[in-house]
């Protein structure tokens, strides 16, 4: 059977690129496609081959590829996969649009509905002039939209990370979703039972990641808190922390998993689709502090593997910290919970089993 792996772009490292990252490592022999790729932002792809489309030869794509959403679907339904049996795309907006030949299956990885496009004042949030060009972009929007659903029906099967994603895809595509939690690359990360006083967030620095509640809680407790990562909202959030808050930029696998390990726990104020952070904490033996809502819910034991607060406020997170450190965290139990619940081999268990379902029935 010949496979073609497919995802929207390989240009950031995100919860979305290391589950294709191990969708490629499970598929040596499959050829991958993407929209526009940067080999120095995302995920290590080694010496594989990864075709592109169009969009690649655009000065600063790479870099800008958010600015070119309006092309992306063209660009995917340009791609020549007629030589495929089965597709197996990684998309939270545009790659389940490509074409298949007649008689090849198409399963997508459907990390989200195009949240853009489906919530976009949400997302758009972040750019702080975007309400001057609402009329326009929500015109835009509209006629995408229309687009969006038409290319959602492609797909044979849809996979969703989470329960609440695959409501969200059966309510803008009406089509029904198998739900399979995502998992972790265990390899990446350590057990440790000895941790260290100090607390951790690890996310991009945009503004539905909601990092500045997280700040300001901070600066009221005065705990040690690290935060991994980089993003358009990073100068204003220095601007506002004390000295206990220490911002660390991207920082190499080898610390991330060091971090992971160590933390009393690791900080989650996001409302996320699904969440790989949460799950990576706890199969490094580390608790979590998570807003509660979204995909916490399906990876979660309130109690055993962290702590919930139910408002995205500072107030709300210290009263979580406060009740974490309460708790005798087992840490031990913690990890072999992620590890029985979220690993890869429980993840391409159930995959292979939907991959042969889905083959099977269609043959």
């Amino acid at each position: 059977m010949k496979i073609a792996l497919v995802h929207d772009y390989l240009t950031q490292r995100g919860g979305a690129e290391r589950v294709f990252e191990l969708l490629c490592q499970r598929y040596p022999e499959a050829d991958i496609f993407t929209s526009v790729y940067d080999p120095e932002q995302t995920v290590d792809l080694g010496n594989r081959i990864v075709h592109t489309t169009g969009l690649q030869k655009i000065p600063g794509a790479a870099k800008y590829f958010r600015m070119l959403a309006p092309f992306y679907f063209p660009a995917f339904r340009s791609l020549d996969l007629q030589d495929y049996d089965l597709i197996i795309s990684s998309s939270s907006s545009f790659a389940k649009a490509v074409k298949k030949r007649k008689g090849a299956q198409h399963i997508c990885f459907c990390h989200n509905v195009t949240r853009f496009l489906w919530d976009t004042k949400t997302y758009l949030r972040e750019y702080g002039d975007y309400h001057y060009f609402y009329p326009l972009i929500e015109l835009i929007f509209r006629k995408m939209r229309e687009v969006d659903r038409v290319y959602a029906q492609e797909p044979d099967l849809y996979i969703a990370n989470s329960s609440i994603v695959a409501r969200r895809i059966n309510q803008h595509y009406g089509k029904p979703a198998l739900v399979i939690n995502y998992p972790i690359n265990s390899g990446n990360f350590a057990f440790s039972n000895d941790k260290e006083n100090f607390y951790l967030a690890s996310a991009r620095l945009i503004s539905y990641k909601r990092i500045d509640v997280i700040v300001e809680a901070f600066n009221w407790l005065g705990l040690p808190l690290f935060i991994i990562g980089d993003g358009p909202e990073r100068q204003r959030l220095e601007s506002k922390a004390l000295k206990n808050v220490r911002f660390l930029g991207h920082v190499s696998d080898a610390e991330r998993k060091y971090l992971m390990s160590k933390a009393c726990s690791v900080v989650v104020a996001a409302l996320e689709d699904y969440g790989l952070v949460p799950v990576e904490a706890n199969a490094s033996g580390t608790p979590v502090i998570a807003y509660g809502a979204g995909g916490v819910i399906d990876t979660q034991i309130p109690g055993h593997t962290g702590v919930f607060f139910y408002r995205q406020s500072p107030d709300a997170i210290q009263n979580a910290l406060l009740a974490a450190k309460e708790i005798q965290w087992d840490y031990g139990k913690i990890r072999h919970h992620a590890l029985s619940h979220f690993s890869e081999q429980a993840f391409f268990s159930k995959v292979e089993r939907a991959i042969a379902d889905t083959v099977s029935s269609i043959a």
